[in-house]
């Protein structure tokens, strides 16, 4: 797999606040979509944007550009509120770093955000910051500037997860506690708290996920009309493997959106 072509700095108070962007491979005509890729991980600092590598240069093999994009995360100053405040942060200002480093090669008109497992947490939290409580870390008063929102075994209800133990204590480590008490950490926090992304969601999930179970996809899709791609027989992994069955269902999650 071939390295980023470069590596852009959107914040300057952790050596985190960088991505690594790949711009689209081949001779694909005129500017092309760009996808803000969010990794996984549970939250913690011992999982990388490396860990998600593979999948955005696949990406960018298929006509996209990406940032694949790193953050603060819990052992390492990130959690609550860094962990937000990055991402946040990120999604602003990463589309235009990237258009002022490589003009006229992406369309800013055609953003994703995509994450996986945790990730898929934080690009469902940041396409909905304008449903967050006033005073909630990257709170905003208008709907982001992104086409669609995709999320790849994503993690939909914290305290759902925080109930079940997803993650071994995953959740309370990440926000330092459950919802009981602190139900205003959940309240800015959960997806599945805020409502529906203003811009069109796609979820994909596989049936046989042990991390995150997809009746937390299923969920979400019942109460807030989010497109579901269900997949038979597949874990938690495959959709961030390129060579994969998932793989061509994740390619078409992210058309669909915009």
């Amino acid at each position: 797999m071939a390295g980023p072509d470069a590596t852009l700095a959107y914040g300057h108070d952790h050596p985190d606040q960088v991505a690594d962007v790949i711009l689209p491979r081949g001779s694909g005509a005129g500017p092309a979509p760009l996808v803000l890729f969010l990794h996984g991980g549970f939250w913690r600092a011992r999982h990388d944007r490396l860990h998600a590598g593979e999948a955005a240069g696949a990406l960018a093999g298929q006509g996209y550009a990406v940032a694949n994009v790193e953050y603060r995360r819990a052992g390492a100053g990130g959690g609550w509120p860094a962990t937000f405040t990055d991402v946040a942060l990120a999604v602003d200002t990463l589309p235009g770093l990237v258009d002022a480093a490589y003009p006229g090669r992406v369309d800013l008109g055609r953003v994703v955000y995509c994450g996986h497992s945790a990730g898929g947490h934080l690009a469902l939290w940041a396409a909905a910051r304008d449903r967050l409580p006033a005073a909630a870390p990257g709170r905003t008063d208008t709907a982001p500037r992104v086409a669609g929102v995709v999320g790849l075994g994503a993690v939909t209800d914290l305290a759902r997860a925080w109930r079940s133990g997803n993650g071994e204590g995953a959740v309370a480590e990440f926000l330092e506690g459950g919802p009981d008490d602190l139900p205003d950490r959940y309240a800015a926090a959960d997806p599945s708290r805020l409502g529906p992304p203003s811009v069109p969601t796609v979820l994909v999930h596989g049936d046989q996920d042990q991390r995150v179970p997809v009746e937390m996809a299923r969920r979400y899709r019942d109460d807030f009309g989010a497109k579901l791609i269900e997949l038979p027989g597949t874990g938690h992994f495959e959709l961030i493997e390129p060579a994969s069955t998932a793989w061509p269902h994740v390619l078409a999650a992210i058309e669909q959106v915009l």
